[in-house]
């Protein structure tokens, strides 16, 4: 590491530690030459992510861009800052984890409906309307019967269930059927 005093390259670690919550390391050196103390940090030096959106223009990965669509599609379903930062932390992991250098639009939606289809269903609807580009109400059908689908059937948990497990039938009573 180069002084930034007298340029020497050779300096001593006094001290490290773990800084911006154990992202980089933090270390106070002392040049070998001038005795001029400095602080150094060390981090993971990522390769950028291109994002190749629907229009054909590409753009850097912005994951403030994609926490505040989160933030709109997860609004008062209970999901807090701190679940949507992990989101978002998993998604960037895997994407830095592939070869590919360039990232459709379509396939970082897909990784973040994957995330929010297990820990709310509001999110998932609200969050697909918008990246799918919803037009109607036939939209958010298909959208619910894919959800719906991904999920075990209704029926085959009713087969599976003991008798004594059934709710009871709701019947109308007597009263309500005949005109009076």
């Amino acid at each position: 590491m180069q002084c930034p005093v007298c340029q020497y390259t050779n300096s001593r670690v006094l001290e490290s530690r773990s800084a911006e919550s154990g992202k980089s390391i933090r270390r106070r050196r002392e040049c070998l030459q001038c005795q001029h103390r400095f602080t150094t940090y060390e981090r993971i030096e990522f390769v950028p992510i291109t994002v190749l959106k629907r229009d054909g223009k590409r753009e850097s990965f912005d994951r403030s861009k994609l926490l505040r669509g989160m933030v709109r599609a997860c609004e008062k379903t209970g999901l807090s800052a701190s679940d949507l930062e992990l989101i978002i932390d998993e998604i960037e992991v895997e994407l830095q984890q592939r070869s590919q250098r360039e990232i459709p639009t379509q396939e970082i939606g897909e990784l973040v409906l994957q995330r929010l289809k297990s820990l709310s269903e509001v999110a998932y609807v609200r969050f697909a309307s918008v990246y799918r580009q919803f037009q109607g109400i036939r939209d958010f059908a298909e959208a619910l019967n894919h959800f719906q689908t991904d999920e075990q059937p209704r029926s085959e948990v009713q087969e599976t269930a003991l008798p004594e497990d059934r709710p009871p039938s709701i019947e109308t009573p007597p009263s309500l059927c005949s005109a009076s």
